[in-house]
């Protein structure tokens, strides 16, 4: 425990006392130990109390430092056998006397027993996997230990598993947290009552020992803790001193863990405030304790906190007394203390200090008390832990103990007083902090178990004044970070916002202190202290004023901005987190009418701290131009309140409102953040950097639109209703700066925008109008309403996954408030408006997670463009979502053109809100509307098809909302008010439709078309004019009868702010003009401006009806439709109308004007009649005739082009699904790499890259686009046709023995252990393992036009998915991966056909033939292009698999392994395609891996690499088959040398493959034929001895008499019974039979051998011969194989391959004997064959019998079976150790194909720089491996040097895969991905379907 605490004894002037008792007494502490229990047990215990005293004294002295702790004064101590020892000893001690002399583990359990474990409480770290379960949690911070949930029932909940964050603790049992029916079996009984009381000696010692062992460790604490000199204390001593510390720590939280009985004991020591004050006064006599006081007190101060003395004791004690002197104080003094804490941070402010004194001042005197932030007064242990933990930055294991404590709860309430106490100080040590993300995430572990609990929330808040402690806190650290703001008025300014490139910001520090706030906002009571408490709620104004204005945008109008600030991230979440979640937790407590006066609160400071910013950056009524910033929290604050006010709580929205003045105030900034959207999106920020446009995304985001888009629309619409409409309409133009555009006249010029800016700032001021008017959110739409809508929007951009929804639809971020995602309303919503589209597999590989799709009548009925427009963060999804509507209309058959947005009614407003729609009512709104359909129909520039949308959507809409009471507004316009009525002459849009407009005076500049002409000088007219230069003469013609003033929306909306701002200060008879800043008058740049007048003669029914026209492109082209059907005017709801383009837009208009008034119908009518052609604009001038020409020009090309495009891309369709069929390996069409046509002779090629088609020559070879790959499938193949199962427990092990590969093996040593080497490599087989397998895509190039391919993909230097310096590139035609040419062997294409006569020579000649054919060795040709390139890409070959897998041999390098890795290369590439096909042929018919398949360019480079070396004629198997040897003795050989592998022991197809790669090629079909039927002779006698080897004893001689019956008759030779008897016979001359003895017989069950099964026995023997027999005859002479039932594949096969005599009937049953052809007389034959095994036998009779029973019926080979449920894999995998290491591996992961446990880039399983993974995958899969990861999910595949993840196949129950299992939702199997993956794995596509690959660098 101390450095030489034990030790004191040894040379310490301390208690003087020789070291050997010391000794003695170390020996002997279970004795002393027992004796002092014992004398404390006496009911006078003094005595023993202080012997024990005494004893402590020595045993716990925290005099010396901790060894090495404080650096070298007193280096190690002093001898005492090093201060490890001593610390050991001194815990030894402890354990001791707890036990009271008895056993400690002994004592552990007794305490045990004791325990009523009613809570769990477990405490986890970072990283730990845990669950939630939203069913069962009250507050939304619950979580439990895996082990409580499993034990619990949670089926059907909505639970998920997460890996914490912060650390965390199970609140299993805990019912304040979560419903009891939640908890666990061991947590359900409330286990109180049946536990005993605890019996008093058994923890009396405990109560002794522990307040001295927690002080000693208090002391060490003191004295490690060093104040640094002028940085941070540096993190190394700290962590030293706390290393030093561990056994101690550890020690007290095993105490922790032994249950409620030692927990209690501990409460009592740490909260006893005497205790404390004995042994830490440090004023006895002992210097050690003064030092160490000394020390604490230096800490005290240094952390700028006071230590106070006892007359001005503040806070826990007396927390009235408290609460009132502060509140009396008003505090006089606080400047002075700022001053000083400012100096003693050691981080002030240097230039900004004068400004950030000045601020504090004044906030101070709201704020609370000084005394929150520096006073601190410790009276316990447990405070002076908590003190020290900060201190030390929270090390992980003091912040486990502490919480290890919670259970208790009278410890739960002391340690939440102290925690609050400690907030100020927490916050401090915080800032500080180096490693603030680590110490952030220990702060929100503690205080995330304390405040979640609201029962112990409340109770803090009343008795620690908690809310108060908070705000101040908060408050005071983002002092820190302020600056001035430049808002609005740069120089003057008074605001002070927060800077967001602070590291407090930028790294979120302040989100402990946050997120604590949030949390206890979330409990109704302490909110409602919250909201009740005026001086609480100024602070907090005061607070969210910080954030006002932050971070300021202003626009570059010069040159690119040089650096792009990354702040806006620091912004957005600062507002987010900081001002909008505490304002969602408010909220959530403001539901019910009785909670009205909270809501008055909060609205009446923020409107006070709004006119407070208002004042402070002096603002009048104008925005500074050109800045923009997103972030006006007050304002959100104050439109949530108002919403939450008339939506929930009945209250009259007018009592809430300021006066017009403020209202003004309050749209300007919302309004400018809607226009700047629109400048950002038009390109007008672009010299500000992309980081602007994230602004903008971010503003409208799914996670912030709700806390900011939708407020600041709201608080819009709010002022709108309350304004005058005309001042409304005019400001929106004027701040979307399209003012100047609007004018009737065909040419403006616009002062403050440039033209290619004019169309998009037009079209989203329209847009912006458009969603005011119509957006209902907060304005009387229902929570369900809002859901619904939110989903269809975000359904309709684009089908989407659940879990996407989830995160896309703004959910009410308070958790509290019901609408969780997952629950109940939201499952019923998607229900309604979605189907589910299962997961598909498309074949190009990628994986489709299961989506969501809107239902048809959602479509039909309530898809809404304006809510899409309002929530897209990219423009293209408004696209998507046309392109998808109009999809939809053609395919159901609504409408076939190009559909315009559908107009989609809306919900009623609620009656607050009416008077929004007045903005459809005013005048402004009218004569904008009808400029621009007049502008439309004219042509004139910069107007678009959109325009023309919103301009009928908002006469739609105000014809949906039209006001019913024009008269007396009629009534009311008096005075100046008169200015335009000649425009229109009421404010209704419905009888002002029909008012016609004849002559309009404008203003154009002197060049304008409209001059040309004499200005008629009878007519006068109004002029529409928007110039911004008010200051023009106001001379009026009165006397003209229908003249008035110029109209300027400017100077209207300026006169109406002026006429509010002076009702406002009753000063009704001056009108004053406002100070018009001069930026905003005309620069005189500007042109001349002279008047003309314009004749017009329409009125908007009249522009609709031409408009009509224009649309439809014919004259009189509407027609009215009652007059036809006077029905439709009563029922108006017709669905033709719904879905259309403009027509169909126009004509609802009309019909609904015409239903809305019988003038307006009448009208049409007339208007109908006299229908004249639209008027062409007055006079086009030639080049505004040249720039429509252009345009018009410049559309034609355009669809020219997009024709072209479309052509070509069906063209490239469809030469694609020709060309590349790679996806699908079931149904290809075979592509013939050649075309077989009888007359050619020879064959041609095209290349893929010149283009050229030629034969394959000598010198210009033409090769195969190959991929040449190691594999290791067949070698998984098993005799079981059912697949293992991955290993999900302990027991489970796989074991390889009984794969194909391991059986191959073990074969193969055995015969290498008894036969000549060079004999054995002849066989069998390799390659099961690690074989080549060779695939084409069937393009083919000439050889040189590749190598040049491959020089330019050297020299590009972009980054390519595969390593050309190995010779990869991917095929120039179709893109597939591949890695080498295989040369096409020149020659003619039909031999075959020339061979195909049928042959009439003896078998006996053929053989003769074949075997000199054999002899004649094969030179290699002359050094030819060709011949070169057979060889290089021979060498390719054996270069792609690794070395082991080549060298069998026992002498390296033999010519033989060559041979036998040659020939095994054409029988792996043979086997796969039999696996492929489904490991039969009765599929038949050509190739199904056709045209991949290049076995005949393969078997050609093979033959003439095998024709090198020849076999010694001796030693040619060929001789064995087919010829009798006289002398049988000499063929065994000598003793000494080992004999040659006897024939029967060869593997036959192997031999075929011998012998045919030994003749020349090309080879002839007879002697194809030839070889095949020597070999089945060999075969069946292989399979008659297997059976005889099979059958019992009596078996064989039943068999042997009965077939020795029949060996006279003529056919014996074709008779199996006769064949098997001769064979018995024979090898019983040897001890192949004797050996086995009876317990043999005993282990297999004897089967019951009929003459059916023992036919089926030999047929399945010889099948997989005749299959790669027909297989090898298909691609050597293109035969087809016929299809047949899996039951005649034998005969079917056989006949194909010339084995069935041709006259063979089939109407007896067919018997497998009849195919034979002996060459020889089969009798001496198979004697000759059974005497080599004999004399093997003779030595080796358990190997022999071994050796002949050939497992040849292997099926084909699968992946692991997985379990359904990923948990099962999870729990087992995630927590299983790495067997190298023995810790948790981070990313574990597990071989698919074998199961084994591999660590994923672990360093600890490293071998010469490969990591496991990589490794795993040679060794297991010859470079391909399949693991999944555990702790994702997710599938990652290893092909050679590269890899991709794969993805996953387990999916959730929407369908969806969880990669990172970030959601933690319970995942299933998906057997179709599976399936797919498998079929991958097999069919060796990897390489080709997926398409994102990464080299690993070993490093996976």
């Amino acid at each position: 425990m101390a450095a030489a605490a034990a030790a004191a004894a040894v040379g310490d002037p301390q208690p003087p006392q020789p070291e050997a008792p010391a000794q003695g007494l170390a020996l002997d502490k279970a004795a002393t130990a027992a004796h002092l229990k014992a004398a404390l047990s006496r009911p006078d215990n003094r005595a023993g109390a202080e012997e024990l005293q005494a004893l402590l004294e020595r045993v716990l002295n925290a005099e010396r430092p901790l060894a090495g702790a404080a650096g070298g004064e007193e280096a190690a101590g002093g001898g005492g056998g090093g201060p490890g020892e001593a610390e050991e000893d001194a815990l030894e001690w402890c354990k001791c006397l707890l036990a009271g002399g008895g056993g400690y583990e002994e004592f552990c359990a007794a305490v045990r027993a004791y325990d009523p474990a009613a809570l769990c409480g477990l405490v986890w770290t970072a990283n730990f996997v845990a669950y939630r379960c939203r069913t069962c949690g009250i507050s939304p911070c619950m979580s439990l230990c895996a082990e409580c949930f499993h034990q619990g029932d949670h089926t059907g909940h909505d639970f998920n598993m997460f890996r914490s964050q912060a650390g965390g603790a199970c609140d299993c049992g805990d019912s304040n947290v979560m419903r009891e029916s939640g908890f666990c079996r061991r947590h359900q009984i409330k286990s109180s009552s049946n536990i005993p009381c605890v019996p008093k000696d058994l923890l009396m010692m405990s109560e002794f020992v522990l307040p001295r062992f927690i002080f000693c460790l208090i002391q060490y604490l003191r004295e490690g803790y060093n104040e640094p000199a002028a940085d941070a204390p540096s993190e190394k001593d700290l962590n030293k001193v706390l290393q030093l510390l561990e056994p101690q720590i550890s020690f007290l939280e095993d105490l922790t863990k032994m249950g409620g009985a030692m927990r209690s004991v501990l409460t009592q020591v740490l909260t006893n405030q005497q205790n404390y004050k004995d042994l830490t006064a440090g004023l006895g006599e002992n210097a050690c304790a003064k030092k160490s006081h000394e020390k604490y007190l230096i800490a005290l101060k240094s952390s700028g906190l006071t230590y106070p003395e006892d007359k001005l004791v503040y806070g826990v004690q007396e927390p009235a007394a408290g609460t009132s002197t502060l509140a009396a104080q008003g505090f006089a003094g606080a400047t002075g203390t700022l001053g000083q804490i400012d100096s003693s941070d050691e981080e002030d402010q240097d230039g900004s200090q004068g400004l950030g004194k000045r601020k504090r001042v004044k906030l101070s005197s709201g704020t609370k008390d000084q005394s929150i932030m520096d006073v601190l007064k410790h009276k316990s242990f447990l405070e002076e832990l908590l003190f020290w933990t900060i201190k030390y930055e929270f090390p992980q294991k003091m912040v486990t103990f502490l919480l290890n404590m919670l259970p208790d709860q009278e410890y739960k309430v002391a340690f939440t007083k102290t925690f609050v106490q400690h907030y100020a100080f927490i916050m401090k040590t915080l800032k500080k902090s180096h490693e603030s993300d680590t110490m952030s995430n220990r702060i929100v572990h503690i205080s995330v178990q304390l405040f979640s609990n609201e029962e112990l929330a409340r109770q803090v808040t009343e008795e620690c004044q908690l809310l108060d402690i908070m705000v101040t806190v908060l408050l005071y650290m983002m002092e820190s970070c302020l600056i001035k703001s430049e808002l609005q008025d740069e120089e003057n300014s008074l605001h002070v916002v927060v800077n967001c490139g602070e590291a407090l910001l930028k790294n979120n520090t302040y989100w402990p202190l946050v997120s604590d706030f949030i949390n206890i906002l979330s409990h109704q009571s302490v909110a409602q202290r919250f909201l009740e408490d005026h001086g609480l709620l100024v602070t907090w104004m005061n607070f969210v004023s910080f954030f006002q204005g932050m971070n300021l945008n202003k626009r570059e109008l010069n040159e690119h901005v040089e650096f792009e600030s990354q702040t806006y991230y620091a912004a957005f979440a600062a507002e987010l987190e900081a001002c909008a979640q505490p304002m969602w937790g408010l909220l959530s407590h403001c539901k019910v009418r009785e909670t009205q006066e909270y809501t008055r609160n909060v609205v009446r400071y923020c409107l006070e701290a709004l006119q407070d910013w208002f004042d402070a950056i002096n603002f009048v009524d104008e925005p500074a131009p050109n800045q923009v910033t997103f972030h006006l929290p007050l304002h959100r604050y104050y439109a949530m309140f108002l919403s939450k006010a008339v939506k929930c709580q009945e209250l009259d929205l007018d009592s809430l409102l300021p006066d017009q003045e403020m209202l003004m105030k309050l749209m300007i900034h919302p309004l400018q953040i809607q226009a700047s959207l629109a400048e950002i999106h038009s390109n007008m920020w672009v010299r500000n950097g992309l980081q602007i446009k994230g602004q903008a995304m971010t503003y409208v985001q799914s996670h912030f639109c709700n806390s900011m888009i939708d407020p600041d629309i709201y608080l819009l619409q709010v002022c709108a209703s309350r304004l005058d409409p005309d001042y409304f309409i005019s400001s929106v133009f004027e701040r979307f700066k399209v003012v100047d555009l609007l004018t009737m006249a065909s040419q403006h010029h616009n002062m403050v925008l440039d033209v290619e800016h004019e169309r998009s700032m037009l079209e989203g001021a329209l847009t912006f109008l458009v969603i005011l008017l119509s957006l209902r959110l907060h304005l009387g739409m229902s929570d369900d309403d809002i859901l619904r809508a939110e989903m269809v929007a975000q359904l309709c951009m684009n089908d989407r996954t659940h879990s996407s929804l989830l995160d896309l639809i703004p959910e009410n971020p308070n958790p509290k408030s019901g609408i969780i995602p997952g629950s109940y309303s939201f499952e019923s919503v998607l229900s309604a408006v979605a189907d589910f589209r299962a997961p598909i597999f498309e074949p190009g590989g990628s994986m489709q997670q299961g989506m969501y799709t809107p239902k048809a009548e959602v479509w039909d009925q309530e898809f809404d463009p304006v809510m899409v427009i309002l929530r897209t963060v990219y423009r293209r999804d408004v696209q998507s979502a046309m392109d998808r509507y109009t999809a939809f209309l053609k395919q159901s058959g609504k409408f076939p053109g190009n559909p315009w947005p559908p107009y989609k009614k809306r919900t009623s407003l609620h009656p607050s809100y009416k008077g929004l729609m007045r903005l459809l009512h005013c005048k402004t709104l009218h004569i904008v509307l009808f400029t621009l359909l007049y502008k439309i129909l004219m042509d004139h520039q910069n107007l678009s098809e959109h325009v023309l949308c919103m301009v009928l959507y908002l006469i739609e809409l105000g014809l949906e909302n039209s006001a019913d009471d024009d008269s007396e507004e009629e009534v009311s316009m008096g005075g100046p008010e008169r200015c335009h009525d000649s425009w229109f002459p009421g404010s209704n849009l419905v009888s002002n439709m029909r008012h016609f407009i004849n002559y309009v005076r404008v203003r154009v500049p002197e060049t304008a078309p409209e001059l040309k002409r004499d200005p008629l000088a009878s007519t006068s007219s109004d002029a529409l004019d928007s110039l911004q230069n008010s200051r023009r003469p106001k001379v009026l013609q009165r006397e003209n009868s229908g003249t008035a003033q110029v109209f300027s929306l400017v100077a209207e909306r300026r006169k109406k702010f002026q006429e509010i701002i002076n009702r406002s200060n009753s000063e009704a008879n001056q009108v004053v003009r406002p100070k018009i800043p001069s930026k905003w008058s005309a620069p005189g740049s500007s042109p001349q401006l002279t008047t003309a007048i314009l004749e017009i003669k329409e009125s908007i029914l009249s522009l609709l009806i031409k408009l009509h026209h224009k649309l439809s492109g014919k004259q009189n082209s509407y027609y009215p439709p009652w007059l036809d059907d006077i029905e439709v005017l009563i029922q108006p709801e017709i669905p033709k109308y719904n879905h259309g383009d403009g027509i169909t837009a126009v004509e609802r208009i009309l019909l609904k004007a015409a239903v809305q008034s019988r003038m307006n119908k009448r009208i049409i009518e007339e208007i109908c009649r006299k229908v004249t052609p639209p008027v062409p604009p007055k006079k086009i001038t030639a080049a505004e005739k040249k720039t429509l020409d252009k345009e018009e020009r410049r559309q034609k090309a355009r669809e020219r082009q997009q024709k072209l495009l479309a052509e070509f891309a069906s063209r490239q369709k469809s030469f694609m699904e020709t060309a590349m069929d790679v996806d699908s390996p079931e149904n290809d069409i075979p592509m013939e790499i050649t075309t077989a046509e009888p007359q050619v002779s020879e064959a041609v090629y095209d290349c893929v890259i010149c283009g050229q088609s030629g034969p394959s020559s000598e010198d210009r070879p033409t090769g195969l686009v190959v991929l040449l790959q190691a594999s290791s499938v067949l070698g998984q193949c098993r005799d079981n046709a059912e697949p293992k199962k991955l290993p999900i427990a302990e027991e489970e092990q796989i074991y390889p023995w009984d794969t194909c590969a391991a059986v191959h093996d073990v074969r193969l040593s055995l015969l290498q252990r008894y036969f000549k080497d060079s004999s054995c490599l002849l066989a069998v087989s390799i390659g099961w393992e690690g074989g080549v397998y060779v695939q084409t895509c069937g393009h083919t190039l000439h050889i040189d036009c590749h190598k040049s391919y491959m020089e330019s993909l050297r020299n590009d230097q972009v980054l390519q998915g595969f390593s050309v310096d190995k010779g990869e590139f991917t095929c120039p035609l179709c893109r597939q991966f591949a890695n080498s040419v295989l040369p096409c062997y020149p020659g003619s294409n039909v031999e075959n056909n020339l061979w195909q006569r049928p042959c009439n020579k003896s078998t006996q000649d053929l053989i003769k033939e074949v075997e000199e054919l054999q002899g004649r060795p094969g030179a290699f040709p002359s050094e030819t292009n060709l011949s070169k390139e057979m060889e290089s890409v021979m060498k390719d070959i054996k270069n792609t698999t690794q070395k082991k897998y080549r060298d069998y041999s026992k002498t390296p390098g033999s010519p033989d392994n060559e041979f036998l890795f040659m020939y095994s290369v054409a029988r792996t590439n043979l086997e796969l395609e039999l696996i492929h096909r489904g490991g039969s042929l009765c599929s038949g018919g050509p190739s199904t891996a056709g045209k991949r398949s290049c076995l005949n360019q393969l078997f050609h480079v093979l033959a003439l690499h095998m024709r090198l070396y020849t076999i010694d004629s001796e030693y040619n198997p060929w001789k064995k088959l087919t010829q009798l040897v006289e002398d049988m003795n000499s063929q065994v050989g000598n003793e000494d040398q080992q004999p040659e592998v006897p024939i029967l022991y060869h593997d036959v197809t192997s031999l075929l493959l011998i012998q045919i790669l030994m003749m020349p090629q090309p080879l002839r079909k007879e002697h194809f034929t030839c070889i095949v039927k020597v070999l089945f002779t060999l075969l069946y006698t292989q399979a008659l001895a297997a059976l005889s080897v099979k059958g019992t004893e009596e078996d064989r001689s039943a068999w042997k008499h009965a077939g020795a019956l029949r060996k006279d008759t003529c056919d014996a030779e074709k008779c199996y019974e006769v064949l098997l008897s001769f064979v018995i016979s024979e090898l019983s001359k040897g001890k192949l039979y004797y050996e086995e003895g009876a317990q043999e017989c005993a282990m297999v069950s004897p089967i019951a051998w009929s003459p059916e099964s023992m036919e089926r026995y030999i047929q399945d023997f010889c099948l997989p011969f005749l299959r790669v027999s027909s297989l090898l005859q298909h691609h050597l002479f293109g035969e087809d194989l016929p299809s047949c039932q899996e039951e005649e594949e034998f005969s079917v096969l056989a006949s194909c391959l010339g084995l069935l005599p041709t006259f063979y009937q089939t109407d007896h049953p067919f018997i497998s004997a009849s195919c034979l052809d002996w060459p020889v007389a089969a009798f001496d034959i198979i004697t000759q064959w059974c005497f080599e095994i004999t004399s093997f036998t003779e030595r080796h009779a358990e190997q022999g019998k071994a050796l002949l029973i050939q497992e040849s019926r292997w099926k084909l080979p699968h992946l692991l079976q997985l379990p359904e449920n990923y948990n099962t894999i999870f729990q087992y995998y995630h927590r299983k150790t790495c067997s190298v290491c023995t810790k948790v591996p981070k990313d574990p992961a597990v071989c698919l194909v074998c199961g084994t446990f591999v660590c994923l880039k672990g360093l600890c399983c490293k071998q010469q720089s490969y990591c496991e993974c990589v490794l795993h995958s040679q060794n297991c899969g010859a470079g391909t491996g399949i693991f999944l990861l555990i702790n994702a999910s997710v599938i990652i595949i290893i092909r050679g040097h590269r890899f991709c993840l794969w993805g996953s196949v387990y999916l959730d129950a929407h369908g969806e895969e969880d990669r990172d299992l970030r959601r933690g939702k319970p995942l299933y199997i998906c057997e179709e991905r599976y399936r797919v993956l498998e079929q991958q794995w097999v069919s060796h596509t990897f390489d080709h379907i997926n398409k994102r690959w990464g080299p690993h660098y070993n490093g996976l």
